[in-house]
């Protein structure tokens, strides 16, 4: 009895009340599997509204039917779509179409997943490894750029940044909040 070291017990494990012994699966919500291929055909559909003109319905329709239960190639096919339709929206029109997906029913829902749209294209703008290279420079110094000079993702993170701050003038910064502690990814 001498030699137990009592530091080293988990007491925790001890105590059926713990959050050591809760099952962390039982929060993350049951998600249908959508397979890649219907995310492509609603890309399609939703270009084809884009390419009519229609730029809301493309957003709202986009982003009302996000693959929650895709596998990273459909989300990747999905934040590409949705990406061109942000990049395709003027700004003048931003605040008027925000405006008027707010204040639908379910304005809110579709406002928090584009705000995590939002957050995963710039996830991706700032940390495409794959497209990074170092030059070495005649001061012993390297520089990092992206290919084609850096300004493709320069360009697409202004555009995000803009969406960023006007979701958040129309739906408050509660919006991040509920992002942050959706377990549902994109």
């Amino acid at each position: 009895m001498a030699n137990i070291n009592w530091r080293t017990i988990n007491i925790d494990a001890l105590d059926p009340d713990s959050p050591a012994n809760f099952d962390l699966t039982s929060l993350t919500p049951a998600l249908a599997p959508v397979p890649t291929s219907e995310v492509q055909g609603l890309a399609g559909q939703i270009r084809q509204l884009l390419r009519g003109g229609d730029s809301e319905g493309a957003l709202r329709g986009a982003l009302e039917t996000a693959p929650y239960g895709a596998d990273e190639k459909g989300k990747e096919v999905h934040l590409a779509t949705i990406t061109e339709i942000l990049q395709s929206i003027r700004q003048a029109d931003m605040t008027p179409i925000l405006s008027r997906i707010y204040q639908s029913e379910g304005g809110t829902e579709v406002l928090d997943t584009l705000m995590k749209y939002i957050y995963r294209g710039m996830s991706q703008t700032s940390s495409a490894p794959s497209q990074k290279m170092m030059s070495p420079q005649p001061t012993g110094f390297s520089q990092i750029h992206g290919r084609g000079g850096g300004e493709g993702g320069g360009q697409a993170m202004s555009v995000l940044l803009s969406w960023h701050e006007k979701v958040i003038d129309i739906a408050g910064p509660g919006s991040i909040v509920r992002v942050m502690t959706d377990r549902r990814t994109v």
